[in-house]
């Protein structure tokens, strides 16, 4: 009975909707993990994905220049208007001749003796020429089945492009890495912000706690005649800022989620929780350093690096255009007439028909070479611009690599200027709470007054306040700098 009744209320919770929340639990993450994840589930991450793809079916499309083409072609046409072609009769001679008259007897029939013919020809008397006649060699009907095929032997274009393939493949990979870099650094610097809105919802609360004490306090000394009304008012006032400033927080920290679940490629509805603290990012800020960086780390200067390779191939590709092609061209078919379209869809072929054969078979094989000879001096500036081009990319090096050197020397200095401002502003801190611990300790002895505990409490406040704000400062230097050595994402 028991058991059927713990059956029944295990059913009961998994249909009721504490079930459905049950099953709905927050999911946890780490920094790590966040970043997994919106490495697989980002929308623009799939989407660049797709166009890798699409640039590796772009490759294999230029590939399948250089293998076999061949088709397949079938027709039938009726020439309702037939073509003609002037014919002069008279220049195939004049006419024949014509064979005279003779008889047989009946005597020589009745004579029973062999009869001896000795034919003999007369010619007509000539007739005037009629000039050219109007004839027709086609048909009214005629059909078609031809298969034909070609093959490329040698093309300078083609084989460039070949080469150009890999490279071009792999410009599209660092574009996908680029952008998941991106994500990456989005993703890193959403986590941060709510690790610092969390850090700062537990002092808030803490804050709370400790006033609302403190308020308590004052309201039992007030109603002992120990303390004044304005005592109590002024903690009250103090009171009610910091919830407030609690609600804002809670807001600020409800919209960091949905803004991390965002750069994760996350539903909105999905809940999530962090598993991460300010303590282990801290430790790892300490790690952050530009010993041993190279240019190439950078992204964006691989990048480069494809694209320069990219110019020169297709510099490469402009002057194999005045190199000539050559193509192995084939082609077999039945070509076939008739006077209705029944009878030239009756296919009669084969060579052993030579009675009503109405299809009759041809076949060509051949080697085609086209040769440039001249096109209007297109290719000489195609040429020039591919030069200027490449001529860029060059210089775009040297330009990067200024942009990075001061990016460097601008993410470091952040770095070092934000860890300097994080460490006063803990020690400020720390003087805040001590301030803020003696203040009421005085006050509660009857030996401070209740402005110094408000003027106290609204300073630790705005040290606090001054604190995160320094802690987030020095976390997003972290990410660009990270991001400045390349080091934010290793693969």
């Amino acid at each position: 009975m028991k058991k059927h009744s713990s059956l029944l209320l295990t059913l009961f919770v998994l249909l009721s909707p504490l079930g459905a929340l049950a099953q709905g639990a927050p999911q946890a993450f780490s920094l790590q993990q966040s970043i997994d994840y919106a490495l697989q589930n980002r929308l623009s991450l799939k989407m660049a994905r797709n166009q890798q793809d699409i640039d590796k079916a772009k490759v294999g499309e230029i590939r399948a220049m250089g293998l076999p083409q061949i088709n397949g072609n079938a027709e039938v046409g009726n020439n309702f208007i037939q073509q003609k072609t002037l014919f002069d009769p008279s220049s195939f001679g004049g006419a024949p001749s014509e064979l005279d008259p003779f008889v047989i007897t009946p005597e020589q029939v009745a004579s029973g003796q062999p009869i001896v013919l000795n034919p003999t020809y007369s010619q007509p008397e000539p007739q005037p020429s009629t000039g050219l006649q109007a004839i027709s060699f086609v048909q009214p009907y005629n059909g078609s089945l031809t298969i034909t095929g070609s093959q490329l032997l040698f093309d300078g274009s083609y084989l460039i492009g070949l080469k150009a393939a890999k490279t071009y493949t792999e410009l599209s990979r660092k574009t996908t890495e680029q952008n998941e870099i991106d994500v990456v650094e989005q993703v890193t610097k959403a986590y941060y912000s709510v690790l610092v809105s969390r850090e700062r919802m537990e002092l808030l609360n803490q804050n709370l706690n400790r006033l609302d004490t403190l308020l308590k306090q004052t309201q039992v000394m007030f109603d002992n005649g120990v303390a004044e009304k304005l005592d109590v008012d002024r903690l009250r006032v103090t009171y009610n800022n910091l919830k407030v400033e609690k609600q804002k927080t809670e807001r600020l920290l409800i919209l960091g989620e949905d803004l991390l679940k965002f750069q994760m490629g996350m539903p909105q509805r999905e809940q999530i929780t962090l598993t991460d603290s300010l303590s282990e990012v801290q430790v790892d800020m300490a790690k952050t350093n530009r010993n041993g960086f190279n240019y190439s780390n950078r992204i964006e200067y691989s990048v480069l690096e494809t694209q320069r390779d990219l110019a020169m191939l297709n510099l490469r590709n402009i002057r194999s255009g005045y190199l000539p092609k050559l193509y192995l061209n084939a082609r077999y078919g039945y070509i076939g007439v008739g006077s209705t379209f029944s009878d030239v869809m009756n296919i009669r072929a084969g060579q052993d028909n030579t009675t009503d054969r109405n299809y009759f078979d041809f076949g060509y094989v051949g080697l085609q070479l086209q040769l440039p000879i001249f096109d209007g001096l297109r290719k000489h500036y195609q040429v020039q611009q591919s030069r200027l081009t490449l001529e860029n990319a060059k210089l775009g090096f040297e330009s990067l690599e200024q942009g990075i050197d001061l990016e460097l020397e601008q993410a470091s200095t952040d770095l070092t200027n934000s860890l300097d401002v994080l460490a006063s502003q803990r020690e400020n801190l720390e003087l805040a709470e001590e301030i803020a611990r003696v203040s009421k300790i005085k006050f509660q002895e009857g030996v401070g007054s209740n402005l110094e505990v408000v003027t106290a409490e609204t300073d630790l406040r705005q040290a606090q306040t001054n604190y995160y704000a320094a802690m987030y400062d020095a976390l997003i230097a972290k990410v660009n700098l990270d991001k400045a050595t390349g080091t934010l994402l290793t693969k």
